[in-house]
């Protein structure tokens, strides 16, 4: 297996040498011929595939009416929109738009991120009822890689920090959301895809259904110490309730700004540098902005391998701290054992953001 990761590494990093076009690919130059840095990150109402914008169909609420079209360019051809530099798109009374429920790009690759872990979910199922991995040695480098991710997950995390009578329920759950946030991550890395966990709309729902969940499972001792901390002066309880009912909300917060913000930069930082070899040319000429795309392309080409790491770290620190998270909430609270799994679970989480 190492043998045909080297060979996979060497092919892409000769391709992004050899073919400068490839990353360019993740920049993109304005009218007016400057670089727009964000519009590489930003949500759109398009697609790209292999540099071909396929747009996208628009549905928008104005006024409690609901419109339907194909496509942007529709809706403008239709007279009952125009597009304004302030408000985007508007109604032609100048109505501004309620609600808009358009496919977006960012909603394509999260779409994508599921139904790939669905299928492969699926296929690895099927393999295991066969008796393939089951009875007998997993066969194959996809099922021996899902293998050692689902049993990572298992043991590791969800066994780690969720008391042992409860783990199990919650394996799928962390299984889903790890393949799924790993899948968006790594579709940024590719040169016309865009990374929808670079998108607060995303990290946040995200961190909402593990929000959910958490509540959910929270036992009647979790709830005696969000509303009447057992222990303490009833005096102090003023001070501590608010602060467990805030606790609540800043743990789905921090879940969705980490793996937002680490997605954002690192797209971020990868455009901006490859635009350094346009802006050279502007500055220095065309030789020297030819002559220098060589060092900015090996440089972002060791990002791109970088970014791929955090790609997979941020999707397993996103599943980690949702089991931490879940497991402080179903835990039976122990006051007089120092060695809890909360305890453990909460020393995890102070590691962690640090």
């Amino acid at each position: 297996m190492s043998r045909y990761l080297r060979r996979l590494s060497v092919t892409i990093l000769l391709l992004l040498a050899i073919n400068p076009g490839l990353l360019a690919a993740d920049t993109e130059e304005s009218s007016e011929g400057t670089f727009d840095v964000m519009g590489k990150v930003l949500d759109h109402d398009y697609v790209e595939v292999v540099g071909v914008k396929v747009y996208l169909p628009r549905i928008l609420l104005v006024d409690g009416e609901w419109y339907f079209y194909a496509n942007t360019k529709s809706a403008l051809e239709s007279g009952e929109f125009m597009e304004t530099e302030e408000s985007g798109l508007v109604r032609s009374d100048g109505a501004q738009i309620s609600l808009d429920m358009s496919i977006t790009s960012h909603l394509i690759y999260v779409w994508l991120g599921i139904i790939i872990t669905l299928l492969i979910t699926m296929w690895a199922a099927a393999r295991y009822r066969r008796g393939i991995g089951a009875e007998s040695e997993p066969k194959g480098i996809m099922q021996n890689i899902f293998e050692v991710i689902f049993v990572f997950i298992r043991d590791e995390i969800a066994k780690e920090f969720i008391s042992p009578e409860k783990y199990r329920r919650y394996v799928p759950y962390l299984f889903s959301i790890f393949m799924a946030i790993m899948f968006m991550n790594l579709f940024g890395l590719l040169p016309w895809a865009a990374s929808a966990t670079a998108d607060l709309t995303v990290t946040a729902t995200l961190a909402g259904i593990t929000f959910f969940i958490t509540q959910f499972s929270g036992t009647k001792d979790h709830w005696r110490h969000v509303f009447a901390f057992p222990g303490v002066p009833g005096w102090s309880r003023i001070i501590l309730t608010p602060v467990e009912i805030l606790g609540l909300f800043t743990k789905p917060f921090a879940l969705a700004i980490r793996l937002f913000a680490n997605m954002l930069s690192g797209k971020i930082m990868i455009v901006s540098i490859l635009g350094l070899i346009f802006i050279f040319t502007d500055l220095f000429g065309t030789y020297v902005g030819v002559g220098s795309s060589v060092f900015w392309v090996l440089l972002t080409a060791a990002l791109y391998f970088l970014k791929a790491l955090v790609a997979l770290i941020q999707a397993y620190v996103f599943t980690l701290l949702s089991a931490v998270f879940i497991g402080m909430a179903a835990e039976e609270h122990h006051h007089h054992d120092e060695e809890t799994a909360v305890a453990h679970a909460q020393a995890v989480e102070v590691e962690t953001n640090h």
